[in-house]
Formats: structure tokens, sequence, C-alpha cells
């Protein structure tokens, strides 16, 4: 048996976050059916309040109970000064030398949080980083925004990483290529074709709700939130009978607050673009959207925890989703893990092209659109023959984003050249 750690980001602190959760679980699933025993290992970023940090925790324990992982989980806290020792980070719920005596014994650590410090990452004979955000992670590093330790090995879940048809740079390093894993055991078929909405969880402002910019200081500089992509769709509802659904991390402040914290964002990149238009406030992007027949609920009360957050996909039509601006920039064939929950309970997606793939199907099941009248079409044509491309979305995701597939083949590359080592 295996013992792998998985260490993820930002996952106690975002308990709201129930599609941020199921990201790394896939992996932790899809691990824990192949054999291995697995550990689950994040950086706490402490509230400040007692009270919150002991709910959130709480929260957190059993949610990690519910999937496996009781006992397997080992927090280590950032409130004292960061050590240029593993062993002196003072841990939540877990003795010090315990959770070196997991390190020491585990096969792998497979890491997804970039900033994880050096003196941790030593701790364990094999690393792994597992890259969720192609293109952006390496241009990040390219432009000197983003120090990432030495790892032995470096995976990417974006099909062109690495390759001559990159529209980035591969930062010296040797990507190995995976498709994003769906664990389809805890993500069945759901067949309704009384289902209404087609449907989509998104943020609206990247950064934390601060917003996102693509710069490198000279000649680069592009807002990279979803809210851009999606108000060049902003039409299609009066384009299609098809009922769109979009829930939204939208902040619902006023005005002022939100242009303070768009110029915070702006200053924070050393940039304030030239075309800037006077900005009315989440409330107005709610208005227009549903002036143009779009539905709109924020997705902190329709996808709020793992289970509603399944709950809400189970019982959605099908998906309709629009990418970062980065993803067409970067041409990184991205998709989505929340696509791929889609995919695996039987719901259709029409989901905006990335770049042209080897592998992902586009006509039957998924559908991927850069114009209004592409994503029409698609739309109509799922309806045509809903159950056709229900089964369709499904076999996708049994074809191509198995979960034990993909970890099988990050174990054997890994583990098999250290076994060859030994």
């Amino acid at each position: 048996m295996s013992v792998v750690v998985i260490s993820p980001s930002n996952v106690v602190t975002f308990p709201e976050g129930g599609g941020h959760f199921w990201v790394y679980m896939q992996y932790v699933q899809g691990l824990r059916q192949l054999g291995c025993e697995v550990y689950w290992l994040e950086r706490f970023h402490s509230s400040g309040d007692r009270e919150q940090d002991k709910l959130m925790l709480s929260t957190f324990y059993q949610r990690m109970e519910r999937y496996g992982l009781s006992g397997k989980v080992i927090l280590y806290s950032d409130q004292n000064a960061i050590s240029d020792r593993g062993s002196e980070y003072e841990y939540v719920g877990v003795w010090s030398s315990k959770a070196q005596a997991i390190f020491r014994q585990a096969d792998l650590l497979l890491n997804f949080y970039y900033g994880i410090h050096p003196a941790l990452l030593s701790c364990f004979r094999r690393t792994a980083l597992i890259d969720i955000d192609p293109g952006l992670l390496q241009f990040w590093i390219t432009v000197g925004q983003l120090v990432v330790p030495p790892h032995d090995y470096y995976f990417s879940t974006g099909e062109t990483v690495g390759t001559p048809s990159a529209k980035f740079s591969d930062c010296g390093l040797t990507w190995m290529r995976i498709r994003p894993p769906v664990c389809l055991e805890l993500w069945p078929y759901v067949y309704n074709p009384n289902s209404e909405a087609f449907t989509t969880v998104s943020g609206w402002w990247g950064n934390g709700g601060k917003g996102e910019w693509i710069t490198d200081g000279q000649d680069i500089c592009y807002e990279n939130n979803k809210r851009v992509s999606f108000m060049q769709f902003v039409e299609l509802p009066r384009l299609t009978d098809q009922v769109l659904e979009l829930a939204l991390c939208l902040g619902e402040g006023d005005v002022e607050d939100d242009q303070s914290r768009k110029e915070q964002s702006w200053q924070a990149n050393n940039t304030v673009p030239s075309d800037v238009t006077d900005y009315k406030g989440d409330a107005e992007d709610r208005e227009v959207l549903e002036s143009y027949g779009w539905r709109v609920g924020h997705a902190y009360k329709m996808a709020s925890s793992p289970d509603r957050y399944q709950s809400y996909i189970q019982m959605s039509r099908g998906e309709f989703s629009c990418a970062k601006p980065s993803c067409m920039k970067f041409q990184n064939a991205w998709i989505s893990d929340r696509t791929l929950c889609y995919l695996a309970s039987g719901k259709p997606v029409v989901v905006q092209h990335t770049g042209s793939s080897s592998f992902l199907p586009d006509g039957e099941g998924m559908f991927r659109f850069s114009t209004l009248s592409e994503a029409a079409d698609a739309l109509a044509t799922i309806n045509t023959n809903y159950e056709k491309h229900c089964r369709a979305a499904r076999e996708i995701a049994e074809t191509y984003f198995e979960a034990k597939q993909t970890l099988n083949g990050i174990l054997n590359y890994a583990l098999k050249f250290q076994r060859s080592m030994e």
C-alpha cells in the first residue's frame, strides 16, 4: 500500500466553497480507490477570531470524516514565524512527532499549494507539483510573481503545457500532462428530462473577490475575471428558449466598496488600465444580467457545501459556462473540474473554447463555443435529443476523466522511478 500525502490550498478557511472542496477530493478518492493510504496536509490561516476558527475547523473535520479521512488530516499553523526546519511548524490537532513520522513514511507528496515552504517540502522523499492553473502558473513563474520551490516531478492539467504549441514558457521544467479526475462512484449518472435550467457555479471576480489582472508590468495587461467573459455573451438568453442560470459569487456590496476593491487590485499590480470606465457595483451587473434573461443566484446560497454543490449540479439540465480570458489567450485546452462533475452526472455541457485539443469531444455531450451563435446552436442541438447527449456526457467522463485512471498514471510515473532508484 502506497502512502500519499496531498497538500491542497485554502479548503479549511473556505467552508462555503463546495466546488473548491471537490477539486482536491477527486484526487483523494481516486487514490483511495487504488488502495493508497491518503493523508491531507494543509496550511491553516487563522481568522484571528477563536470562535470562528473553531467553527471552521469543526465543519472541515466533519467533512473529512464523511469522506474517509478521519484521523488522516494534518494542519499546520502560520501564526509563528516560518521555520527553517519543517519539524518546528505548529501543527493543529496532531503532534509534531506524528506529523513528521507520516512525512517520512510517505511515498509521495502531491502538492497543489504553490507557496509551500521548501523546509516542509524537504520532509518528503518524493514530491510532485500538480498544476491546476495551466498557463497562468507558468506565466506567474516567468514574470517573477511566483517562486515555486523545486519538486521532483511536475504534472499539469493543461494539454499544451510544455509542448511546442504552448503560448507560454515551460519555465525550464519537464511537465507531464494529466487529465483532471472525477470520481465516478461519487458522481453517479442522474437523468431527469424535466430539469429546467442550464447552470454553472462561478466566481465573478478573481483573487478572492479583489479582481484579477494579468500583467508583466510592461507590455501585457488585461483583466482576467469571469465577469469579462460572461459579459461578452450577455445576450445569449435572447437567442435561445433555454433557461440559463448563474450561481455567482457576487459581492452584493455598495458602489463605493466595489470601486475601492478594483482600485486596490490595480494598484497591487502596479498598473491602472487606461480605458477604465465608471463601475457601478455588482448590483448593477446583476440587473444587467437579469434584464437579458439570465437567472442569477448567489453561489454561497446555492452551492455552499460539498453536498449542496453536488445537488445543484445534479438538478441541472446541463452546464453553460465561460472561461477566464487567460484560457483563451494561452490556448491551454483547459477544462474545468466543475464541468467534469456535470459530465459525470450525465449533464451535457456548453463551455467556452479554450484551444485545440487532441481528445476533447465537440458536438455530442460536450460543445465548445467561441461565438454567441455557436452557443445558441449548441443548446438547441442538445434539446433536440436530450437523452442522447446526457448519455454521451457520462461516456466522456468515463472515457477520459475517470479518477483512478489519472491517479494510477501519476503513481506509476513517480513511484516506479523512485523504486528503481532504491
